[in-house]
């Protein structure tokens, strides 16, 4: 319901802002970049995320190949989802949106280290999942439940 009011506000923005494009650059482009800063102030206004949060290293890298096989997008992104929401939105402003972790430091307000640690940590969670993920799968191939 929080990310149904982020874009509300966001479209709103755009709608009200659409005679301040140029025409200049990307319209998609434009339109990301609002709602990108609409989604970092209402993260600020809320401080209700943790950005620090343990989790334990995996030490088993899943079979990417057969997950790729199997996986549809939006089971991925149900696993993106499920990150913490510090490790879920460092990640997605720096493998999906592109940005740098100066950048993602200064939206934020955190360190560039803090950044950067984020990332990591949500890549291990990111492996961790994908490994439960593989190994549902191959329980499912041999006719077996999930243990979960």
């Amino acid at each position: 319901m929080e990310a149904e009011d982020v874009w509300i506000t966001a479209f709103t923005k755009i709608l009200n802002k659409i005679d301040q494009y140029t025409g200049e650059g990307n319209f998609e482009g434009w339109m990301r970049k609002i709602v990108v800063n609409e989604s970092l102030s209402y993260l600020r206004k809320h401080k209700n995320m943790y950005l620090e949060t343990d989790i334990e290293a995996a030490d088993y890298e899943p079979d990417y190949q057969n997950l790729e096989a199997h996986l549809e997008a939006e089971d991925l992104m149900k696993i993106i989802e499920a990150l913490p929401a510090g490790y879920r939105i460092v990640f997605n402003l720096y493998a999906i949106d592109g940005y740098s972790h100066k950048e993602i430091a200064e939206q934020l307000n955190i360190s560039e280290n803090t950044s950067k640690s984020q990332l990591s940590r949500a890549r291990v969670a990111l492996q961790k999942s994908l490994q439960e993920a593989e190994q549902d799968l191959l329980y499912k191939q041999k006719g077996y439940e999930p243990n979960r």
